[in-house]
């Protein structure tokens, strides 16, 4: 197929990758965008993927505040220098960062981090919901694992549609910032929390409410 000049351009400026390279990318993939950057990673051909196995331990702690205090964020950001820590661009990721963690209310930062008990669990949970849909029994290993792929794309931040921009990943918004910044940056880890959170509402609040409800 023939690829535009713009779109090469485009993935260069992306993925700081050769104009050369970034071609054959889009070529070898049918013109994709997202499995060109992908290929791109895969080969090491992308600044982003040649800068991914240095040392980032600089960075950012920030806070975010929520619907008026319900929800708070605390999320830490690592880039190789405090510099870039400084650089307006990052600040501005780390700030869209917290605010997608607060809006969607991911588990984990990356798939790898899914333990194996949850894995299984939820995929006992997706066996029995699939025999129970008759699904054959042939099929079900196939079956799920398409669902579990699924399932941890939704609860792992890096694998989400960005808040802002659902046509990108955070994984994929992360890789630009890197391309553009020239520095290793990882987002580490995260804490989310939620007014009232896990706690078990009292029977007479319960109540209340299904009586609200039933008159309702």
């Amino acid at each position: 197929m023939s690829i535009s000049a713009t779109d090469v351009r485009d993935l260069r400026e992306k993925t700081g990758a050769g104009m050369m390279d970034c071609k054959k990318a889009l070529e070898e993939n049918g013109g994709n965008f997202d499995k060109a950057i992908d290929w791109l990673r895969t080969k090491g051909l992308s600044k982003a993927a040649k800068k991914a196995g240095r040392v980032a331990a600089e960075g950012l702690v920030n806070s975010y505040i929520h619907a008026g205090g319900r929800i708070g964020v605390l999320v830490e950001v690592n880039s190789e220098t405090d510099f870039v820590a400084r650089n307006d661009d990052f600040q501005n990721f780390v700030k869209d960062i917290s605010m997608h963690i607060a809006a969607v209310a991911p588990q984990f930062v990356q798939v790898t981090e899914i333990p194996q008990e949850v894995r299984d669990r939820e995929a006992a949970v997706l066996r029995a919901k699939a025999l129970e849909e008759g699904k054959k029994a042939e099929f079900l290993d196939k079956i799920i694992d398409g669902q579990i792929k699924k399932w941890a794309a939704e609860i792992c931040l890096m694998d989400q549609k960005f808040i802002k921009n659902p046509d990108v990943t955070v994984s994929q918004l992360l890789q630009e910032l890197i391309a553009k910044i020239g520095e290793n940056i990882v987002v580490r880890r995260f804490v989310r929390y939620e007014l009232g959170e896990g706690i078990e509402k009292k029977k007479e609040d319960f109540a209340a409410e299904v009586a609200a409800v039933t008159k309702g």
